[in-house]
């Protein structure tokens, strides 16, 4: 490679990296941690579920209705 610059990324995305890592190491690193974001999406749940991490429960969207009726206070009468 004696010192010459790739063209672009999409032209040769290999020689562009190796050439990253060592001319601009921040637009490498960059790179690599921004491939990860996507593949971690697909990997990290069943890594969670294999470590024994299990989900939370869901929380419930509405209230439980009581099994018996309302006992109405009394002594408050206006």
């Amino acid at each position: 490679m004696s010192g010459a610059v790739p063209k672009t990324f999409w032209s040769s995305p290999i020689r562009y990296l190796r050439w990253c890592a060592h001319e601009k190491p921040a637009i490498f690193y960059s790179i690599v941690i921004g491939a990860m974001g996507p593949v971690s999406l697909f990997v990290i749940p069943p890594l969670r579920r294999m470590a024994g991490d299990q989900d939370p429960p869901r929380i419930p969207l509405t209230y439980p209705i009581p099994k018996t009726p309302r006992k109405i206070p009394e002594g408050f009468d206006d």
